[in-house]
């Protein structure tokens, strides 16, 4: 199918058509590491893995990098603060980071360049910083380094601001140093004391933010490449100060072929903020007993083009659906693993009919409609309606007497059917492939004592029953009671997170 997604720097929805066939691209900003990420983060972060799990889905190869900012103001404020050095101080929050994208079951990026990595060297900062200095496009000032925005022309052109009217005296970056005009931007900053830095033609100092991205994304994906993402908060003054950037140094437009922005999250309909006491980060949730997959799917239920309102009620709902996937999906693992229990009735004539139709052929119709909407520009809320609509009609199958149902495949479509969902969306449904012997073979000695003639009126049959549940929870599965006649079904427990 023809994929469409909503490019910022045209304001248009366009056909994805990567530089390399069979082949994508994709640069995304990481995580400045002075603190945990906050579910805002973890709102475009998710979003960005949902991006490339369709895009492998669709058969293409991605190659993904995401940087980590491990020096700039806040990061070097926090070393002082811990009286830590900069690379202890932001190690810890690097690992942090990266613990918490496991959680989120977000794929690892393909490369994570660290921007203190990158300031010397081919393709360096500072050789990008030199190239823009020769090409007057920047100058230095007193040991910093600033670029000159006045110099690029198409300066605006993917935020929509005007240079002249919207821009000039306004203070586009927060570094107190001589510069020529208001709009121009640092690349270079000179260490003031006690701050760390590094060598360079214009003395010891530091990379700005806007140049680490630069520098990284053209070095590992060219200096034309398919696909930049972020959250909209990085349109200007960021991403803007990286095409005039990138441009100006390669002269080769475009710098990014299709640039993707999510929208913000709010918390109960406010802007997060520590003052407000809404401000939470992803690991405040998780101490809250909130299962992570629940976390993921709330972050990415709503379309990265809308804002999101996150709740905790909405948490508690999307809760709910995650548990009515797991269900289903452990109800057709157990039906296929079972391969003892013989029911006690045939099919009547109504369910044999209702068998006719291929369980299968109805699936690949459902993979068929979420392919669509996830081609149209991540239409991820049409996409759960048609997964909902799936589930709902494979646990109706699930209801036809068990030796119908165990039809080996439907039940293989039903379980292959869930591996694709969580290929797309990553919700760690599918993730146990087979219920262990052992554990088997308890349930099936747990149903034999279940089907004895006197079970509901013999206390002790009953009171054998809860003793060998519990022998096969602490196995670490959970056992769900079916109608009379019909045998248990398994469902694993869910993992949990423990904190590090």
């Amino acid at each position: 199918m023809t994929i469409r997604l909503t490019n910022t720097l045209t304001g248009e929805i366009e056909e994805f058509q990567p530089l390399k066939k069979g082949e994508v691209g994709i640069y995304t900003c990481g995580p400045t590491v002075y603190d945990y990420a906050h579910i805002g983060n973890f709102r475009t972060f998710v979003f960005e893995d949902l991006l490339r799990r369709f895009l492998e889905f669709q058969g293409f190869r991605v190659k993904h990098v995401m940087n980590v900012t491990d020096v700039d103001d806040k990061t070097i404020a926090g070393a002082v603060r811990e009286h830590k050095s900069l690379k202890e101080y932001t190690e810890f929050y690097t690992r942090a980071f990266l613990e918490d994208l496991k959680v989120l079951n977000i794929l690892p990026p393909t490369l994570q360049p660290k921007a203190t990595d990158e300031i010397h060297g081919s393709g360096g900062m500072i050789e990008l910083i030199k190239g823009l200095v020769d090409k007057g496009f920047a100058y230095e000032s007193d040991g910093s380094v600033y670029y000159r925005v006045s110099k690029f022309s198409d300066y605006g052109k993917l935020s929509g601001k005007d240079i002249d009217r919207n821009i000039v005296g306004a203070r586009v970056d927060s570094d107190e140093y001589e510069k020529e005009a208001g709009t121009d931007f640092v690349l270079w900053k000179k260490s003031k004391e006690g701050e760390p830095g590094w060598d360079s033609p214009w003395g010891m100092g530091r990379p700005g933010w806007h140049i680490e991205c630069s520098a990284m994304s053209m070095k590992y994906l060219g200096k034309t490449f398919d696909i930049h993402a972020g959250g909209e908060d990085l349109i200007f003054p960021h991403h803007e100060n990286e095409i005039a950037q990138s441009e100006a140094f390669s002269q080769t437009k475009p710098f990014v072929r299709y640039w993707l922005h999510c929208k913000f999250l709010l918390v109960n309909g406010e802007k997060m903020s520590k003052s407000k006491g809404n401000f939470y980060t992803l690991r405040d949730l998780l101490k809250q007993g909130a299962d992570p997959m629940a976390i993921r799917f709330a972050l990415l239920a709503v379309s990265y083009r809308m804002p999101l309102n996150f709740t905790f009620e909405g948490l508690e709902a999307v809760s709910e659906i995650i548990k009515k996937l797991d269900d289903c999906y452990f109800d057709c693992l157990s039906r296929f693993c079972d391969k003892t229990y013989e029911p006690q009735r045939e099919p009547d004539a109504q369910e044999k009919e209702r068998m006719q139709v291929s369980l299968k052929k109805s699936l690949e119709s459902y993979m068929n409609k979420i392919i669509g909407a996830f081609s149209n520009d991540l239409a991820i809320s049409i996409a759960v309606a048609e997964i909902l609509t799936a589930v709902s009609h494979i646990n109706s199958d699930l209801t036809l007497p068990y030796s119908t149902s165990r039809n080996e495949e439907n039940v293989r479509a039903a379980i292959g059917f869930f591996g694709d969902i969580d290929r797309l969306l990553g919700l760690d449904i599918s993730s146990v492939k087979d219920i262990p012997a052992d554990v088997q073979k308890r349930v099936i000695e747990r149903n034999k004592v279940r089907q004895h003639s006197d079970f509901k009126k013999d206390k002790t049959l009953q009171a054998k029953s809860d003793v060998m549940r519990g022998e096969i929870e602490k196995m670490g599965w959970l056992v769900k009671d079916s109608r009379p006649g019909e045998a248990s079904r398994l469902k694993k427990k869910r993992r949990t997170w423990e904190s590090n």
